[in-house]
Parts: structure tokens; sequence; C-alpha cells
């Protein structure tokens, strides 16, 4: 097998898996284990640490609102650091590496500073220098606009480089993947801080994944899971420090009997903003959705009601988001006639979160709500607002009782309990996660 031929992986390493030098060691010697197995690697690594935060309030320290454009210069210096860092470790482990920036790297982004979105990876740098034999290390959220400045694509964001970069090398292509290193074992059926019985699960598929990380699971970014999909990336969460086989994120999961929910998850810090008095039509709600999204307010579950003479409005954000959310739809209320204006109520709500259940197995189960409902019902957990898609079930319930809740439904559904049947699958066709001779 020539070195062209050899797989691609790509190793994103997280900033809690670099927090200090000893933990970046350890990574740097799964980068050298991949290496050894046969893979041709780029590394992508997020800020060590908090570096982020503490650049954040560096830059808040001076007052008012930071420039976004210097915003995101000051915040790039965090993986830039980290990218520096890796090469000298795998250095003193006789592999040679070279870091970039994601300009570097041929990450193109929109000029949207602070929430960029990637528009096109050119992989020409990455593929040359691992045909000389050199690691590319990336500085992950981050790349640059068409007029060259640096942008970063919002928290979670390494997640979505490194994603991007292996669907650019058509990493899965070649047999390889990418694999994210954290700080958790895999993706479990609840968040084991909260549920102690909760399992790790050997596969998911990407729907559920998806769901799962829009609604609370904090362990992979919600438009890593997305990139991960559309190109079909063979996707492996892992520890950093711990290794073992961690969980593998299929496009698909066929030929197993599976539960009809393979997991539940918590998103607490929730507010909600309730808009009563809105005259008939689609022109107040248009107005009052289009001004949050250019506000860059991101807007959870919508509920409408409506009688014979006006409508009213619910919709969850983030608790950061509330007083946002509420002033810019206070200042589309305002700009109505005034008759319309003055019958308008406006209120807003805090100490909510949401419980959720997932699974693609809903689709061919009944009594999955029911079974949900009787949970809370029975741990004498509130619901205030109930929304579905195809294979989730949420339910807004009082914060102080969100954790109750997540063990109710955890235990209601028996995720403590594996399901028989289930392949044991490699990231790359081998069990061990080597590559196939």
């Amino acid at each position: 097998m020539t070195a062209t031929d050899r797989p691609i992986l790509v190793q994103k390493f997280g900033g809690s898996s670099l927090s200090d030098t000893a933990r970046l060691e350890v990574c740097a010697d799964r980068v050298v284990a991949a290496i050894e197995r046969g893979y041709r690697v780029v590394v992508v690594v997020s800020a060590m640490g908090r570096t982020t935060d503490r650049l954040l309030d560096l830059a808040r320290s001076l007052g008012g609102e930071p420039d976004p454009r210097a915003l995101d210069l000051l915040l790039a210096t965090g993986e830039l650091a980290s990218t520096a860092m890796m090469v000298m470790a795998l250095a003193q482990r006789d592999t040679k590496a070279t870091p970039l920036g994601g300009r570097e790297a041929g990450i193109r982004t929109d000029p949207h500073h602070g929430r960029a979105r990637i528009l096109t990876i050119d992989p020409t740098r990455l593929s040359d220098l691992m045909s000389e034999g050199v690691v590319p290390v990336v500085a992950g959220f981050q790349g640059g606009s068409s007029i060259g400045e640096i942008t970063t694509i919002g928290r979670g964001g390494s997640d979505t480089t490194a994603v991007a970069i292996a669907a650019a090398l058509d990493a899965g292509g070649t047999g390889g993947g990418c694999e994210i290193h954290t700080d958790v074992d895999g993706i479990h059926t609840a968040d084991p801080r909260i549920v102690g019985e909760a399992r790790r699960l050997d596969v998911i598929g990407s729907d559920e994944m998806l769901e799962l990380a829009a609604v609370g699971a904090g362990v992979l970014q919600e438009r890593a899971v997305v990139f991960a999909r559309r190109y079909d990336v063979p996707l492996r969460v892992l520890h950093s420090q711990h290794g073992g086989p961690g969980t593998v994120i299929l496009r698909e999961v066929d030929g197993m009997e599976r539960n009809s929910v393979v997991g539940c998850a918590l998103r607490r810090e929730l507010g909600r903003v309730g808009v009563t008095g809105l005259s008939a039509g689609a022109g107040p709600q248009s107005a009052i959705f289009s001004a949050l999204a250019a506000a860059g307010v991101m807007v959870d579950d919508i509920v409408q009601t409506a009688d014979a003479s006006s409508i009213s409005l619910a919709f969850t954000v983030d608790l950061a988001d509330l007083p946002a959310a509420r002033d810019t739809v206070r200042s589309v209320v305002d700009r109505f006639p005034p008759d319309e204006a003055a019958a308008v109520g406006i209120d807003v709500e805090i100490g909510l979160a949401k419980v959720s259940v997932v699974g693609a197995g809903m689709r061919s189960t009944v009594g999955v709500a029911g079974r949900m409902f009787e949970a809370l019902a029975e741990s004498s957990v509130p619901i205030l607002n109930i929304t579905t898609s195809e294979i989730r079930i949420s339910c807004l319930v009082p914060q102080d009782r969100g954790e109750i809740a997540l063990s109710a439904v955890h235990e209601a559904f028996g995720l403590d309990v594996a399901s028989e049947g289930g392949p044991s699958l490699g990231l790359a066709g081998g069990t061990d996660g080597s590559p196939e001779d």
C-alpha cells in the first residue's frame, strides 16, 4: 500500500483534552498510534482548556461590545496556540507536522464574524502535506472570508471543522473517517453526571444524534452531525485520555432490533417569550421571526394558538438570549399601527428546561408519548408544553424538576438495559479501528 493509498483519518481534540501538557501529550500519542496503524492523519485542535473564555473576558474587560472583526482575530489565537503545542509534541515523537490556521488549511467562510458558515474547503494544502509524510495540524473554529479576514464559526466549531475537512478529503471514501476525541467515552443514553445508570451506545444513527445534539446532548456539535450526514462521513466519539471503542455515528443503522427510544437529553437554562393579541394573518409572525433572525436570536420551539380575532405566540430561547428576544419583539410591535400595538401583550418566563426522548424506532412504535407522559406524571413533573418530530418528543418542564424528569424517562424506557443485537463496528472496517489490508 503506497502512501497515497492509505486511508485518511481526521482526529479532533477538544479543549478539555488539551487543558494541560500532560493531556496534550496523551493526545499526541493517539496521533502517532493512528499513523502506526496505517492512516494518513489530519489533526484538528480546539483552544486549550478554557482559553476561549479567558480571551472573551479579556475583551469584555475593556467595556462596551467588542468589534466583531477584532474579536474574531483575538479568539482565533487560542486554537493557533494549540496547533503550535501539538506540532511540538509530535516533534518529540519523531513525527513531522505543520501548524495551519483555518485560512491556510483552505477553509473559506461567509463574512459573518462570530457565526460564520463554512462555504468551501480547498484540501490541496492538506493533501500535499500528507503526501510528503507530514501531519497537518489545523486550528479548529476558524476560517477566512473571501476578502481574507479571519472568521470564527461559533462555539463547538472545531467539531464542524473536523468533519468538514474529512468530507473535503473524502476520508470515508478512502476507508477512514473522523474521530472526535473528548472528555467522555462516547454517546450515552443520558448525561451520566445526572443519570448514574446511563449506558454508552456502541452505535447511533445520524438522525438520532442530530436530534440529541439539538435538545441538549452537549457531546457533539449539531452542525458537525449535519456535515457528517450530508457527506456520509463515518464519525466516532471517544475519550481522548482513556481510549476505548467510543460510539460510532452512521448515516443509517439497519438490521438491528433496537429500542424505540435510544437516548434522552435535558436542555436547561431556557426562557419563554409570550406574545398575545396579534392581529390575524401571517404578517405579524413574519415580522417578529424575521427580526429575531436578523438579531441573531436562535428560536427553539414555537407554539401558536388562534381565536376568531387574534393570534397568540410563545417561543423558547436560551436564557442568555431572552433579553434580546424580548427587546426585539417589542421593537417590532412598536412599529405596528397604534391600535394594533396597543392590543399586544408581551411577557417572559424563566426557570424552564426541556426533557426529550429520541429514537428512530418511534416511527413504528405506538405508545411512546403515553409512556413518557405517564413517567413524568408519576414523578410529579408538570408538563408546560409538548413538541414533537418524527423521532423525538420534547416536554417543557420547570427547571428545578429537570433532572428528576430526565431520570424518570430514562427508567421508563429501560435505557439502562442494552438491546440485543447490534454490530461491533470499527471506523474503517476492522473492529480494532485499523484499516483493512
